[in-house]
Protein backbone atom coordinates (compact mmCIF):
# COMPACT_ATOMS: atom_id res chain seq x y z
CA UNK A 1 0.00 0.00 0.00
CA UNK A 2 1.37 3.39 -1.01
CA UNK A 3 0.71 5.70 1.90
CA UNK A 4 -0.42 9.30 1.39
CA UNK A 5 1.45 10.68 4.35
CA UNK A 6 1.54 14.10 5.96
CA UNK A 7 5.05 12.97 7.02
CA UNK A 8 6.38 10.44 4.45
CA UNK A 9 9.03 9.01 6.77
CA UNK A 10 6.28 8.02 9.24
CA UNK A 11 5.32 5.06 7.03
CA UNK A 12 8.93 3.88 7.02
CA UNK A 13 9.12 4.06 10.81
CA UNK A 14 5.80 2.21 11.20
CA UNK A 15 6.96 -0.38 8.70
CA UNK A 16 10.03 -1.11 10.83
CA UNK A 17 7.77 -1.90 13.81
CA UNK A 18 5.45 -4.15 11.78
CA UNK A 19 8.41 -5.95 10.17
CA UNK A 20 10.07 -6.51 13.55
CA UNK A 21 6.91 -8.09 14.95
CA UNK A 22 6.63 -10.33 11.91
CA UNK A 23 10.29 -11.41 12.26
CA UNK A 24 9.54 -12.51 15.82
CA UNK A 25 6.72 -14.72 14.58
CA UNK A 26 3.74 -12.54 15.46
CA UNK A 27 1.01 -11.10 13.27
CA UNK A 28 0.93 -7.32 12.87
CA UNK A 29 -1.24 -4.93 10.84
CA UNK A 30 -1.91 -1.27 10.43
CA UNK A 31 -5.46 -0.66 11.62
CA UNK A 32 -8.27 1.85 11.97
CA UNK A 33 -8.20 5.47 10.91
CA UNK A 34 -4.99 5.30 8.89
CA UNK A 35 -6.55 2.64 6.62
CA UNK A 36 -9.74 4.69 6.28
CA UNK A 37 -7.87 7.86 5.36
CA UNK A 38 -5.57 6.05 2.94
CA UNK A 39 -8.53 4.55 1.07
CA UNK A 40 -10.11 8.01 0.93
CA UNK A 41 -6.84 9.48 -0.38
CA UNK A 42 -6.65 11.76 2.64
CA UNK A 43 -3.34 12.60 4.35
CA UNK A 44 -2.45 10.07 7.05
CA UNK A 45 -1.32 11.81 10.23
CA UNK A 46 -0.91 8.85 12.58
CA UNK A 47 -0.68 5.06 12.26
CA UNK A 48 -1.96 2.56 14.82
CA UNK A 49 -0.77 -1.04 14.81
CA UNK A 50 -2.55 -4.16 16.04
CA UNK A 51 -0.72 -7.41 16.74
CA UNK A 52 -1.04 -10.92 18.12
CA UNK A 53 1.94 -10.22 20.41
CA UNK A 54 1.08 -9.81 24.09
CA UNK A 55 2.04 -6.58 25.89
CA UNK A 56 5.04 -8.07 27.68
CA UNK A 57 6.24 -9.52 24.37
CA UNK A 58 5.96 -6.11 22.72
CA UNK A 59 7.98 -4.61 25.59
CA UNK A 60 10.69 -7.25 25.14
CA UNK A 61 11.03 -6.61 21.40
CA UNK A 62 11.30 -2.83 21.35
CA UNK A 63 13.83 -0.97 23.53
CA UNK A 64 11.97 2.35 23.52
CA UNK A 65 8.45 1.81 24.87
CA UNK A 66 5.92 3.57 27.07
CA UNK A 67 3.28 1.33 28.74
CA UNK A 68 0.50 3.88 28.14
CA UNK A 69 -2.40 1.40 28.38
CA UNK A 70 -0.84 -1.78 29.63
CA UNK A 71 -4.02 -3.15 31.22
CA UNK A 72 -5.82 -2.71 27.88
CA UNK A 73 -2.95 -4.10 25.83
CA UNK A 74 -1.64 -0.81 24.40
CA UNK A 75 2.06 0.01 24.31
CA UNK A 76 3.45 3.18 22.77
CA UNK A 77 6.50 2.23 20.73
CA UNK A 78 8.98 4.96 19.85
CA UNK A 79 10.66 4.59 16.48
CA UNK A 80 12.83 7.42 15.22
CA UNK A 81 11.01 10.67 15.94
CA UNK A 82 7.55 9.06 15.92
CA UNK A 83 5.38 7.34 18.50
CA UNK A 84 3.02 4.50 17.52
CA UNK A 85 0.31 2.80 19.58
CA UNK A 86 0.77 -0.96 19.30
CA UNK A 87 -2.19 -2.89 20.72
CA UNK A 88 -2.69 -6.60 21.26
CA UNK A 89 -5.75 -8.19 19.61
CA UNK A 90 -8.49 -7.99 22.20
CA UNK A 91 -12.18 -8.18 22.96
CA UNK A 92 -13.95 -5.92 25.45
CA UNK A 93 -16.97 -6.24 27.74
CA UNK A 94 -18.65 -4.73 30.80
CA UNK A 95 -19.03 -1.03 29.95
CA UNK A 96 -20.76 -0.06 33.20
CA UNK A 97 -19.87 3.62 32.79
CA UNK A 98 -20.82 3.62 29.08
CA UNK A 99 -17.27 4.62 28.20
CA UNK A 100 -14.52 2.19 29.28
CA UNK A 101 -14.53 -1.62 29.24
CA UNK A 102 -14.22 -3.34 32.61
CA UNK A 103 -12.88 -6.53 31.07
CA UNK A 104 -10.35 -6.94 28.29
CA UNK A 105 -9.50 -10.38 26.89
CA UNK A 106 -6.56 -10.85 24.55
CA UNK A 107 -7.35 -12.96 21.49
CA UNK A 108 -5.43 -14.51 18.60
CA UNK A 109 -7.56 -13.47 15.61
CA UNK A 110 -7.40 -9.98 14.10
CA UNK A 111 -11.03 -10.27 12.98
CA UNK A 112 -12.10 -10.65 16.60
CA UNK A 113 -10.26 -7.44 17.40
CA UNK A 114 -11.95 -5.62 14.51
CA UNK A 115 -15.35 -6.79 15.77
CA UNK A 116 -15.07 -4.59 18.89
CA UNK A 117 -14.55 -1.37 16.94
CA UNK A 118 -17.11 1.39 16.48
CA UNK A 119 -17.77 1.85 12.75
CA UNK A 120 -17.10 -0.31 9.72
CA UNK A 121 -14.93 2.40 8.15
CA UNK A 122 -12.65 2.15 11.22
CA UNK A 123 -12.70 -1.67 11.40
CA UNK A 124 -10.21 -2.45 8.64
CA UNK A 125 -6.62 -3.62 8.80
CA UNK A 126 -3.80 -3.98 6.28
CA UNK A 127 -0.47 -5.78 6.45
CA UNK A 128 2.89 -5.50 4.74
CA UNK A 129 1.51 -7.45 1.77
CA UNK A 130 -1.02 -4.67 1.09
CA UNK A 131 -4.02 -7.00 1.41
CA UNK A 132 -7.05 -5.44 3.10
CA UNK A 133 -8.72 -7.24 6.00
CA UNK A 134 -12.28 -5.96 5.96
CA UNK A 135 -14.78 -8.39 7.50
CA UNK A 136 -17.57 -5.81 7.97
CA UNK A 137 -17.61 -4.06 4.61
CA UNK A 138 -15.85 -0.86 5.58
CA UNK A 139 -14.41 -0.32 2.10
CA UNK A 140 -17.89 -0.63 0.57
CA UNK A 141 -19.23 1.87 3.10
CA UNK A 142 -16.47 4.26 2.14
CA UNK A 143 -17.57 3.92 -1.46
CA UNK A 144 -21.20 4.51 -0.47
CA UNK A 145 -20.10 7.38 1.79
CA UNK A 146 -21.97 6.06 4.81
CA UNK A 147 -21.17 5.73 8.53
CA UNK A 148 -22.38 2.40 9.88
CA UNK A 149 -21.80 0.71 13.22
CA UNK A 150 -20.05 -2.64 13.44
CA UNK A 151 -22.80 -5.05 14.43
CA UNK A 152 -25.75 -3.77 16.45
CA UNK A 153 -25.76 0.03 16.70
CA UNK A 154 -27.56 0.20 20.02
CA UNK A 155 -24.99 -2.12 21.58
CA UNK A 156 -22.07 -0.10 20.22
CA UNK A 157 -23.51 3.17 21.55
CA UNK A 158 -24.46 1.64 24.89
CA UNK A 159 -20.89 0.38 25.32
CA UNK A 160 -19.37 3.80 24.65
CA UNK A 161 -21.78 6.72 24.46
CA UNK A 162 -19.11 9.02 23.04
CA UNK A 163 -19.42 7.02 19.82
CA UNK A 164 -22.66 8.88 19.08
CA UNK A 165 -20.82 12.17 18.78
CA UNK A 166 -18.04 10.43 16.86
CA UNK A 167 -20.72 9.21 14.45
CA UNK A 168 -21.87 12.77 13.83
CA UNK A 169 -18.27 13.94 13.59
CA UNK A 170 -17.30 11.39 10.95
CA UNK A 171 -20.44 12.06 8.94
CA UNK A 172 -19.81 15.80 9.15
CA UNK A 173 -16.09 15.96 8.45
CA UNK A 174 -16.18 13.31 5.70
CA UNK A 175 -19.42 14.54 4.15
CA UNK A 176 -21.03 11.11 4.69
CA UNK A 177 -24.56 10.07 5.58
CA UNK A 178 -25.46 7.84 8.54
CA UNK A 179 -26.96 4.39 7.96
CA UNK A 180 -30.62 4.22 9.02
CA UNK A 181 -30.09 1.50 11.62
CA UNK A 182 -27.12 3.40 13.06
CA UNK A 183 -29.13 6.62 13.29
CA UNK A 184 -32.05 4.82 14.95
CA UNK A 185 -29.65 3.28 17.45
CA UNK A 186 -28.21 6.72 18.19
CA UNK A 187 -31.66 8.18 18.89
CA UNK A 188 -32.52 5.30 21.20
CA UNK A 189 -29.29 5.58 23.18
CA UNK A 190 -28.80 9.36 23.16
CA UNK A 191 -29.64 9.76 26.86
CA UNK A 192 -26.45 7.80 27.62
CA UNK A 193 -24.40 10.87 26.63
CA UNK A 194 -24.99 12.11 30.19
CA UNK A 195 -22.34 9.59 31.31
CA UNK A 196 -19.56 11.19 29.24
CA UNK A 197 -17.15 13.79 30.64
CA UNK A 198 -17.77 17.32 29.40
CA UNK A 199 -14.19 17.59 28.15
CA UNK A 200 -14.62 14.59 25.85
CA UNK A 201 -17.90 15.92 24.49
CA UNK A 202 -16.37 19.34 23.91
CA UNK A 203 -13.44 17.83 22.01
CA UNK A 204 -15.81 16.11 19.57
CA UNK A 205 -17.92 19.24 19.25
CA UNK A 206 -14.81 21.25 18.39
CA UNK A 207 -13.94 18.80 15.62
CA UNK A 208 -17.44 19.19 14.20
CA UNK A 209 -17.69 22.99 14.36
CA UNK A 210 -14.09 23.52 13.25
CA UNK A 211 -14.17 20.83 10.56
CA UNK A 212 -14.69 21.15 6.80
CA UNK A 213 -18.49 20.82 6.88
CA UNK A 214 -19.64 22.45 10.15
CA UNK A 215 -23.14 23.29 8.96
CA UNK A 216 -23.78 19.64 8.15
CA UNK A 217 -22.63 18.59 11.60
CA UNK A 218 -24.70 21.25 13.34
CA UNK A 219 -27.77 20.10 11.44
CA UNK A 220 -27.22 16.54 12.61
CA UNK A 221 -26.70 17.68 16.20
CA UNK A 222 -29.96 19.62 15.96
CA UNK A 223 -31.90 16.64 14.65
CA UNK A 224 -30.37 14.19 17.12
CA UNK A 225 -30.94 16.26 20.27
CA UNK A 226 -27.62 14.98 21.62
CA UNK A 227 -26.40 18.29 23.03
CA UNK A 228 -29.42 18.58 25.31
CA UNK A 229 -28.43 15.36 27.05
CA UNK A 230 -24.84 15.97 28.10
CA UNK A 231 -23.50 16.84 31.54
CA UNK A 232 -23.26 20.46 30.42
CA UNK A 233 -26.25 20.64 28.07
CA UNK A 234 -26.37 23.21 25.34
CA UNK A 235 -28.98 25.71 26.68
CA UNK A 236 -31.02 25.70 23.48
CA UNK A 237 -33.55 23.33 22.04
CA UNK A 238 -33.12 21.62 18.72
CA UNK A 239 -35.66 24.05 17.29
CA UNK A 240 -33.33 26.93 18.22
CA UNK A 241 -30.48 25.33 16.33
CA UNK A 242 -32.77 24.80 13.36
CA UNK A 243 -33.94 28.42 13.48
CA UNK A 244 -30.31 29.57 13.50
CA UNK A 245 -29.55 27.56 10.35
CA UNK A 246 -29.83 30.58 8.02
CA UNK A 247 -27.43 32.69 10.07
CA UNK A 248 -24.81 29.93 10.23
CA UNK A 249 -25.03 29.08 6.53
CA UNK A 250 -21.67 30.76 5.93
CA UNK A 251 -19.89 29.27 8.94
CA UNK A 252 -17.67 27.14 6.72
CA UNK A 253 -16.26 30.29 5.10
CA UNK A 254 -14.70 31.36 8.39
CA UNK A 255 -11.20 29.93 8.84
CA UNK A 256 -10.87 30.96 12.47
CA UNK A 257 -12.29 28.59 15.09
CA UNK A 258 -12.94 31.59 17.35
CA UNK A 259 -15.10 33.22 14.67
CA UNK A 260 -17.04 30.02 14.00
CA UNK A 261 -18.01 29.78 17.66
CA UNK A 262 -18.82 33.49 17.74
CA UNK A 263 -21.08 33.13 14.71
CA UNK A 264 -22.86 30.11 16.19
CA UNK A 265 -23.49 31.83 19.53
CA UNK A 266 -24.55 35.03 17.75
CA UNK A 267 -27.02 33.05 15.64
CA UNK A 268 -28.40 31.48 18.83
CA UNK A 269 -28.98 34.96 20.25
CA UNK A 270 -26.47 34.70 23.09
CA UNK A 271 -25.05 37.82 24.70
CA UNK A 272 -21.31 38.14 25.22
CA UNK A 273 -21.72 37.32 28.91
CA UNK A 274 -23.92 34.30 28.19
CA UNK A 275 -21.46 33.07 25.57
CA UNK A 276 -18.59 33.28 28.05
CA UNK A 277 -20.55 31.34 30.68
CA UNK A 278 -21.57 28.69 28.17
CA UNK A 279 -18.05 28.18 26.87
CA UNK A 280 -16.77 27.99 30.44
CA UNK A 281 -19.32 25.28 31.26
CA UNK A 282 -18.10 23.39 28.18
CA UNK A 283 -14.50 23.65 29.48
CA UNK A 284 -13.21 25.80 26.63
CA UNK A 285 -9.84 27.46 27.33
CA UNK A 286 -9.79 31.06 28.47
CA UNK A 287 -8.31 32.35 25.22
CA UNK A 288 -11.26 30.97 23.25
CA UNK A 289 -13.80 32.39 25.68
CA UNK A 290 -12.16 35.81 25.66
CA UNK A 291 -11.91 35.88 21.87
CA UNK A 292 -15.53 34.89 21.29
CA UNK A 293 -16.87 37.25 23.96
CA UNK A 294 -14.81 40.11 22.52
CA UNK A 295 -16.40 39.72 19.08
CA UNK A 296 -19.87 39.64 20.60
CA UNK A 297 -19.15 42.70 22.75
CA UNK A 298 -18.24 44.63 19.61
CA UNK A 299 -21.56 43.48 18.18
CA UNK A 300 -23.40 44.75 21.25
CA UNK A 301 -21.61 48.08 21.22
CA UNK A 302 -22.31 48.55 17.54
CA UNK A 303 -25.97 47.57 17.86
CA UNK A 304 -26.36 50.17 20.63
CA UNK A 305 -24.68 52.76 18.41
CA UNK A 306 -27.09 52.04 15.59
CA UNK A 307 -29.99 52.67 17.95
CA UNK A 308 -28.52 56.03 18.95
CA UNK A 309 -28.12 57.40 15.41
CA UNK A 310 -31.47 57.85 13.69
CA UNK A 311 -31.74 57.30 9.92
CA UNK A 312 -31.63 60.58 8.05
CA UNK A 313 -29.29 62.26 10.53
CA UNK A 314 -27.06 64.49 8.34
CA UNK A 315 -24.15 63.80 10.72
CA UNK A 316 -24.97 60.09 10.93
CA UNK A 317 -21.90 58.78 9.13
CA UNK A 318 -19.47 60.69 11.33
CA UNK A 319 -21.36 59.76 14.51
CA UNK A 320 -21.22 56.09 13.54
CA UNK A 321 -17.55 56.40 12.67
CA UNK A 322 -16.80 57.75 16.13
CA UNK A 323 -18.88 55.04 17.80
CA UNK A 324 -17.13 52.37 15.76
CA UNK A 325 -13.72 53.79 16.73
CA UNK A 326 -14.81 53.76 20.38
CA UNK A 327 -15.73 50.08 20.06
CA UNK A 328 -12.35 49.28 18.48
CA UNK A 329 -10.59 51.03 21.35
CA UNK A 330 -12.71 49.30 23.97
CA UNK A 331 -12.42 45.73 22.68
CA UNK A 332 -9.45 45.74 20.33
CA UNK A 333 -8.92 45.60 16.56
CA UNK A 334 -8.99 41.78 16.49
CA UNK A 335 -12.46 41.65 18.02
CA UNK A 336 -13.66 44.44 15.73
CA UNK A 337 -12.31 42.70 12.63
CA UNK A 338 -13.94 39.51 13.87
CA UNK A 339 -17.36 41.14 13.96
CA UNK A 340 -16.86 42.51 10.44
CA UNK A 341 -15.94 39.00 9.27
CA UNK A 342 -19.20 37.69 10.75
CA UNK A 343 -21.21 40.43 9.04
CA UNK A 344 -19.75 39.37 5.70
CA UNK A 345 -21.06 35.81 6.02
CA UNK A 346 -24.41 36.64 7.60
CA UNK A 347 -27.21 36.51 5.01
CA UNK A 348 -28.96 39.77 4.00
CA UNK A 349 -32.28 40.13 5.73
CA UNK A 350 -31.33 37.84 8.62
CA UNK A 351 -31.94 38.62 12.27
CA UNK A 352 -28.59 40.42 12.21
CA UNK A 353 -29.81 43.06 9.79
CA UNK A 354 -30.39 45.44 12.69
CA UNK A 355 -26.63 45.45 13.27
CA UNK A 356 -25.96 47.10 9.93
CA UNK A 357 -27.03 50.54 8.66
CA UNK A 358 -30.20 49.98 6.69
CA UNK A 359 -30.97 51.66 3.37
CA UNK A 360 -33.83 54.11 3.07
CA UNK A 361 -34.92 56.61 0.51
CA UNK A 362 -32.54 59.35 1.67
CA UNK A 363 -32.73 63.06 1.34
CA UNK A 364 -29.71 64.49 -0.40
CA UNK A 365 -26.69 64.53 1.92
CA UNK A 366 -28.26 62.34 4.60
CA UNK A 367 -26.90 59.10 6.01
CA UNK A 368 -28.08 55.93 4.29
CA UNK A 369 -25.22 53.56 3.36
CA UNK A 370 -26.01 50.20 1.85
CA UNK A 371 -25.74 47.33 4.39
CA UNK A 372 -23.17 45.43 2.33
CA UNK A 373 -20.94 48.52 2.29
CA UNK A 374 -20.55 48.71 6.05
CA UNK A 375 -17.70 46.21 6.63
CA UNK A 376 -15.58 47.91 3.98
CA UNK A 377 -16.47 51.32 5.36
CA UNK A 378 -15.58 50.24 8.92
CA UNK A 379 -12.28 48.77 7.73
CA UNK A 380 -11.45 52.12 6.13
CA UNK A 381 -12.21 53.89 9.39
CA UNK A 382 -9.92 51.49 11.25
CA UNK A 383 -7.10 51.90 8.74
CA UNK A 384 -7.24 55.66 9.29
CA UNK A 385 -6.87 55.41 13.06
CA UNK A 386 -3.45 56.80 14.04
CA UNK A 387 -3.57 54.89 17.34
CA UNK A 388 -5.59 51.85 18.45
CA UNK A 389 -4.69 51.47 22.14
CA UNK A 390 -3.30 53.34 25.13
CA UNK A 391 0.07 51.71 24.46
CA UNK A 392 0.29 53.73 21.26
CA UNK A 393 -0.55 57.05 22.91
CA UNK A 394 2.56 59.21 23.34
CA UNK A 395 1.52 60.37 26.82
CA UNK A 396 0.87 58.28 29.90
CA UNK A 397 -0.39 58.67 33.42
CA UNK A 398 2.94 59.92 34.78
CA UNK A 399 3.03 62.63 32.13
CA UNK A 400 -0.39 63.85 33.22
CA UNK A 401 0.31 63.92 36.96
CA UNK A 402 3.64 65.72 36.50
CA UNK A 403 2.51 68.30 33.95
CA UNK A 404 -0.86 68.98 35.54
CA UNK A 405 0.63 68.93 39.05
CA UNK A 406 -2.12 66.70 40.42
CA UNK A 407 -2.12 63.57 42.55
CA UNK A 408 -2.79 60.25 40.78
CA UNK A 409 -6.40 59.11 40.87
CA UNK A 410 -9.30 57.88 38.75
CA UNK A 411 -9.14 61.12 36.79
CA UNK A 412 -5.94 59.92 35.07
CA UNK A 413 -7.62 56.97 33.40
CA UNK A 414 -10.61 59.07 32.42
CA UNK A 415 -8.45 61.73 30.77
CA UNK A 416 -6.29 59.15 28.99
CA UNK A 417 -9.40 57.47 27.56
CA UNK A 418 -10.67 60.79 26.26
CA UNK A 419 -7.29 61.64 24.75
CA UNK A 420 -7.09 58.22 23.12
CA UNK A 421 -10.50 58.60 21.51
CA UNK A 422 -9.67 62.11 20.31
CA UNK A 423 -6.36 60.96 18.80
CA UNK A 424 -7.87 57.80 17.25
CA UNK A 425 -10.71 59.79 15.70
CA UNK A 426 -8.28 62.33 14.25
CA UNK A 427 -9.52 65.25 16.34
CA UNK A 428 -6.00 65.90 17.63
CA UNK A 429 -2.58 64.62 16.49
CA UNK A 430 -0.84 61.98 18.60
CA UNK A 431 1.67 64.61 19.70
CA UNK A 432 2.91 64.92 23.29
CA UNK A 433 2.67 68.70 23.65
CA UNK A 434 -0.73 68.90 21.95
CA UNK A 435 -2.11 66.06 24.03
CA UNK A 436 -0.88 67.59 27.27
CA UNK A 437 -2.41 70.91 26.30
CA UNK A 438 -5.70 69.17 25.59
CA UNK A 439 -5.49 67.37 28.93
CA UNK A 440 -5.05 70.73 30.72
CA UNK A 441 -8.05 72.07 28.88
CA UNK A 442 -10.12 69.03 29.89
CA UNK A 443 -9.11 69.29 33.55
CA UNK A 444 -9.80 73.03 33.58
CA UNK A 445 -13.16 72.48 32.01
CA UNK A 446 -14.05 69.87 34.63
CA UNK A 447 -13.13 72.28 37.43
CA UNK A 448 -15.44 75.02 36.20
Amino acid sequence: MEWTMAHPDMAEAAGIIVSRLLEKGYEAFWVGGCIRDELLHRPVHDMDITTSALPDQILSIFPRCIPTGLQHGTITVLQGKYAFEVTTYRTESGYSDHRRPEQVVFVKEVKEDLRRRDFTINAMACGMDGLLIDPFGGADDLQRRVVRCVGDAEERFEEDALRMLRCVRFASTLGFSVAKNTWRGLLRQRDKLAHIAVERVRAELERIVEGPHPRRGLGMLSRSGLLLRGKAPFPVAGTDLAAAAADVAGIGELESARLRWALLLHALGRSAGEADELLRAWTFPGATRTGVAGVLRVREAWTASMAEVPPGDPDGTDKLRRRWIAAVLAYGPDAACGWLALLRVLPPGSASAACVPQPEVPAEGTFAPEPEDFPSMAETWMSQMPVTSLAGLVVGGKDLTENLNRRPGPWVGEILDKLLLAAAAGDIPNDRQLLLAEAKRMVGHEQL
